[in-house]
């Protein structure tokens, strides 16, 4: 698992600091960007949905990140992207097989009525007002969104899904090959039909995220190698991160004061 951290206080948009992106990277252009250049289908051989489910109905997992809210299961190949704040609280979680990528994120709804038609109806505004054309799909979670959109590297295809269960609800994004074509890299599919929510018993706005924190093992020792990192930028005398540098040595001062006179 690779993960990073941001500095308390730090306001930067998560979505350019951690590939994959959170959302759809958008380039200057008061043009309209065309939708794939087929209308995107039910990606290929993609498995019958089994899941995200509830806590209260999953299954034993033997191999899973747990961040509270929710549990992923990890397979060989598939590489978890975790961003957190300095007190292990996660701001943006991927998992990434080669070019592909599946962006998570859990959110608060009501108990017996969907949301996702609603939210999906603003990532298709707000794709439209930046110039992005999408079309809808019925994909084995119901009715998914689809996209391309520009970024620096060229342009990225984007598959938006969300899942429903009792108070949540999952957002998923694909991103690259596989939002097109599962078999680019189904261990995605399938990390998402095996995840776990725990929506526990706080009351929480609609549409609001719900928390999710890294392993206390793991937010340890990520706060172990971030402050490893700093002393040995301290010790060398590289730019602390702050936009300063180590102040010079002794024998340094003098060698500017003698130089001065």
């Amino acid at each position: 698992m690779i993960f990073s951290r941001r500095r308390g206080g730090d306001t930067r948009d998560t979505a350019t600091e951690t590939p994959p992106p959170a959302t759809p990277p958008v380039a200057e252009d008061s043009g309209t960007t065309a939708a794939p250049d087929s209308d995107p289908q039910r990606p290929e051989a993609e498995p019958v949905a089994a899941g995200p489910v509830d806590l209260a109905d999953a299954p034993a997992m033997e191999k899973a990140l747990d961040l509270g809210a929710l549990r992923i299961p990890m397979y060989d190949g598939v590489e978890a992207r975790v961003q957190a704040d300095p007190e292990g609280r996660v701001q943006q979680i991927a998992l990434v097989m080669g070019d592909n990528a599946l962006q998570l994120a859990v959110l608060a709804a009501p108990r017996t009525e969907s949301v996702w038609d609603e939210i999906r109806g603003e990532i298709r505004g707000q794709l439209r007002a930046e110039g992005f054309a999408s079309n809808e799909i019925e994909g084995p979670h119901g009715t998914e969104l689809c996209t391309r959109v520009r970024t620096p590297d060229g342009p990225l295809d984007l598959r938006f899904v969300g899942v429903s269960g009792p108070r949540w609800l999952v957002r998923a994004i694909f991103q690259g090959p596989v939002a097109v074509d599962a078999t680019a890299a189904p261990l995605l599919q399938t990390c998402l039909a095996g995840l776990v929510v725990d929506r526990g018993r706080e009351a929480m706005p609609v549409g609001e995220s719900l928390p999710l924190r890294l392993p206390r093992e793991v937010a340890e020792r990520a706060s172990q190698q971030q402050t490893e990192q700093q002393r040995t930028s301290t010790d060398s005398g590289e730019p602390d991160g702050e936009g300063g540098s180590r102040p010079p040595r002794a024998s340094q001062r003098r060698r500017q004061s003698q130089r001065r006179r």
